[in-house]
């Protein structure tokens, strides 16, 4: 399936690029603080190593429903102030500020399990229609550059958001308390710092970039779609799944394979690091807290990766095609994610958070880049969401069924559910040589 377009869309300029961009800053201090601290919050709150993936369970479940009714409902918002994904990107900002603020303060799992639900489900928000926006907005031949931009964006937001809690340590003289079921100081003042920043990247967004209106709809269509009912989306949303082009099947294939290494890495990474690298006993321990905040530091390395490499991304991509170029990356982020295991040195992570960071360049650009040629312009929003199940459906599972791994078969090793995250990132970057362009 192609796209069609009703007029030639010109060309944008670097700083356009840079200011619809900017608000993913903001987006990515929201996803990479849970990501290199939710793991370690649990378990200050008391959860055991088999326990952690059931907490991620809800977000991922709302997410397989929110982000095909955000994106399609993005298509059909036109707001003369707003556009059409504008708004969307400031509600969602608004309520993950809200819950940025609240995360430090849980007292329980069930509260930080809660505020998770919500705050993903608000990142979505705000996400989906950021993905939509660059399709909508440059020509084919600048995708790559706009979904690399984006990369560059979520690598810079990364390399501070994961170093935070080490900068509150070490720059700024913050003193934890180590008590059981408290969170760091540390940890607190890096989500409101978050917070701020969520919100402030995504208004910068919203106030420097417009968007084209729908010009495919004569004003008795746009009067139609306004009036249409949630069944009439619902329907719409289904018959979209049934007819997904096959570049996006094969695509999401790779996705499925791909996302559940990233989420291990995300469930277990900075525990396995203190307890397996730095030799913590239990997480009141000092060497368990300075562990996590080491782990956030080369988390916050791989994302320094991910800043650089993803300018450098589009040039690759051009010599080998955009396939090819997944693909490596998918291999360098697999030999990252196995050479976990068989490390004892701290400072030797940094080498295999660089692989690491490779992919995640890749990861952010490259499927997005080759779904964008091939979706219907009236549909870009619903496809990016149905896209998503993809991502969201591996987290899923993971959180249903590898807690019993961890406590079955694993003996809760956790730097061995890091390494077969690295596996099934080889299977994705295999799969990569059944995608098509052409399709």
């Amino acid at each position: 399936m192609t796209s069609t377009t009703t007029f030639q869309k010109p060309k944008l300029s670097f700083w356009s690029i840079w200011n619809m961009s900017f608000g993913f800053l903001g987006i990515q201090f929201g996803w990479a603080l849970q990501m290199a601290n939710m793991g370690a919050i649990y378990e200050y709150l008391g959860a055991k190593a088999d326990k952690i993936p059931m907490l991620f369970l809800a977000a991922p479940l709302t997410g397989l429903i929110v982000q095909p009714i955000v994106g399609y409902l993005s298509d059909h918002t036109w707001n003369r102030t707003l556009g059409r994904r504008r708004p969307y990107f400031l509600v969602g900002a608004i309520f993950s500020t809200i819950c940025l603020f609240i995360m430090p303060q849980s007292s329980t799992l069930w509260m930080a399990a809660g505020t998770l639900w919500i705050l993903d489900t608000s990142i979505n928000v705000s996400m989906e229609p950021f993905r939509a926006f660059i399709t909508d907005k440059l020509p084919d031949e600048q995708r790559t550059q706009g979904f690399a931009m984006q990369s560059v964006f979520i690598g810079l937001g990364s390399i501070v958001a994961s170093a935070l809690p080490w900068m509150m340590a070490h720059w700024f003289n913050v003193v934890n308390t180590l008590v059981k079921g408290e969170i760091p100081a540390t940890v607190r003042y890096s989500f409101y710092i978050g917070a701020i920043a969520f919100i402030a990247t995504v208004v910068y967004t919203v106030i420097t970039s417009s968007e084209y209106p729908p010009a495919d709809l004569d004003e008795k269509q746009k009067a139609k779609e306004a009036k249409k009912g949630f069944g009439a989306g619902a329907a719409d949303i289904f018959t979209a799944i049934k007819h997904m082009p096959k570049r996006m099947r094969k695509l999401a294939l790779v996705q499925f394979f791909t996302w559940p290494g990233l989420f291990l890495m995300w469930f277990y990474y900075s525990p396995a690091v203190a307890r397996n690298v730095f030799g913590a006993v239990s997480e009141t321990s000092a060497l368990y807290n300075k562990g996590i905040e080491f782990a956030g530091l080369t988390l916050s390395f791989y994302n320094l990766v991910t800043f650089a490499f993803a300018m450098c991304i589009p040039f690759i991509a051009m010599r080998i095609g955009r396939k090819y170029t997944h693909m490596l990356c998918l291999f360098c982020g697999a030999a990252g994610l196995i050479s976990v295991g068989f490390i004892h040195q701290p400072n030797m992570l940094y080498l295999s958070m660089t692989g690491v960071g490779i992919a995640w360049a890749s990861i952010l650009s490259m499927p997005y880049a080759m779904l964008g040629g091939c979706l219907p312009e009236d549909k870009i929003g619903i496809y990016m969401g149905i896209f998503n199940f993809f991502i969201v459906m591996p987290e899923i599972l993971a959180s249903l069924f590898f807690g019993w791994i961890m406590s079955h078969l694993l003996n809760n090793n956790r730097l061995l559910a890091v390494e077969i995250g690295g596996c099934l990132m080889i299977l994705a970057g295999l799969l990569t040589l059944l995608i098509k362009e052409e399709e």
